[in-house]
């Protein structure tokens, strides 16, 4: 395996990292390994308000009440050196250094009394990336088969795609602490159910995903009539030997051929074909690069894109938070963030893809010594932008010092229900895992006011 080593402003993916998130079956280690099964029985379920989910990770859990719940009233203690600023909706105020989300706020909701028990790093993020509250029997600190399934794993374990496309994309990095972060991976339900992990920068000078290229001198063309080929040969093996695991051999290398002779999917990669114009707009930088490439995945219907804000722990901010978010954090995630949300609207696309925004847990309200702001889970803000949301409003409301709800409190579970039930799924919907154990996927309730209900 080669050192794909790659320098970026978030982080080094080395070849360690390579080695580490080979379990995930991301793009690298060979489509007949990703593919391994991706098969299940579930009946297929109707198609959601959209078609594809945008999930913004900010790794590391920002401070919330530096960007989305800004406490200018507060003590000196806790309301920190930030202002609020308008936006376009009036009534509505965010943080100062995010000037292109503050001209969309008719686009977004920002809920902000999002809550839950664990200010955990490789727990909270088990949580918001799997819609769930509390951890399941033998789930620890370091991801495993006993972890709850992430979003795109429940997906494609409940309408799997018949042309062997994977139903959720996790990029361009694999949140580890020389171990693996829980919530990346399917989890209980197995390797089968994986999401691709794509662990390279978009902003790379030639940036290609391997297994969506073609070796010199194959085509289109070719690889069929090998895989024909190999058909003839796979039904002789089957009528000697009356094998399953021929057959599902011969399965999962029709779907590792259809993908790569997906042309829809493989172009979606080539970043390169954006103008020069565009690619400045998102920022050439790797968390820029990162959401154009979302957004030509949303173009070809990919149903979970999830964009990781930095390595790991990007954002834990414990020293410096207020130069760290107005010089290295905010500038390159707005800049990323806005022109995604923008390009998606004037493409029409916008009202049938939900984009959620949020970290692990938020920050303490008391500023250290350090000029830093520590863990806190009590209360912190996620945002969700388009997929039929309405638009230009604040949800739920913390107390005057950013501490803890004064209103309905929403859950991990909540926003995952939000989240499956935007993609046509039932949340309560039940699921076995390899062992043969029946689990109800989430038991959270949809966020109601996001649609004006409730």
């Amino acid at each position: 395996m080669q050192d794909n080593r790659t320098e970026h402003g978030f982080g080094d993916l080395t070849r360690r990292t390579t080695l580490q998130v080979g379990f995930s079956g991301f793009l690298g280690l060979g489509l007949a390994d990703v593919l391994a099964g991706r098969s299940s029985a579930a009946p297929r379920l109707s198609r959601g308000r959209v078609r594809s989910v945008v999930l913004v990770f900010l790794t590391g859990a920002p401070a919330h009440q530096d960007m989305w719940d800004l406490k200018p009233e507060g003590p000196s203690s806790t309301r920190g050196e930030f202002r609020p600023v308008a936006t376009n909706v009036p009534g509505v105020e965010i943080g100062p250094h995010m000037p292109g989300m503050a001209r969309l706020a008719d686009k977004y909701a920002i809920v902000r009394s999002m809550r839950h028990s664990l200010p955990s790093h490789e727990l909270g993020t088990h949580r918001m990336l799997t819609g769930i509250n509390k951890e399941p029997p033998g789930a620890t600190h370091m991801a495993s088969r006993n972890d709850w399934p992430c979003f795109s794993a429940g997906l494609q374990y409940l309408r799997p795609n018949d042309e062997g496309r994977p139903q959720g994309i996790m990029l361009p990095t694999y949140l580890n602490n020389g171990y693996g972060f829980c919530g990346q991976t399917a989890g209980f339900l197995g390797a089968d159910y994986d999401p691709w992990h794509v662990i390279k920068d978009p902003n790379s000078k030639n940036f290609h995903v391997d297994e969506l290229k073609f070796r010199p001198g194959l085509s289109v063309g070719r690889v069929t009539e090998r895989r024909r080929l190999l058909q003839s040969i796979d039904a002789q093996r089957e009528t000697l030997a009356g094998s399953q695991q021929v057959s599902d051999l011969s399965r999962r290398m029709q779907q590792a051929h259809n993908i790569l002779v997906d042309g829809v999917l493989r172009d979606s990669f080539d970043i390169a074909r954006e103008p020069d114009e565009t690619r400045d707009r998102y920022g050439r930088h790797m968390f820029g690069q990162s959401m154009l490439l979302a957004r030509r995945l949303v173009e070809s219907e990919m149903p979970i894109v999830q964009v990781n804000v930095g390595h790991m722990n990007t954002w834990d901010t414990h020293a410096n938070n207020f130069n760290r978010l107005e010089s290295d954090l905010l500038p390159p995630f707005e800049k990323g963030l806005s022109s995604l949300v923008t390009d998606l609207s004037d493409r029409g696309l916008l009202d049938e893809t939900l984009i959620v925004v949020t970290g692990e847990f938020g920050r303490t309200p008391k500023i250290n010594k350090d000029a830093g702001r520590d863990h806190w889970s009590r209360v912190f803000s996620a945002v969700f932008i388009g997929g039929g949301i309405q638009g230009g409003q604040v949800i739920g409301a913390s107390d005057k010092m950013a501490s803890d709800p004064v209103t309905r409190a929403y859950y991990p579970a909540d926003m995952g229900a939000t989240i499956y039930s935007a993609l046509g799924l039932d949340p309560s919907s039940q699921v076995v895992d390899r062992l043969r154990r029946p689990h109800q996927l989430n038991k959270g309730e949809v966020i109601a006011p996001l649609y004006g209900t409730g």
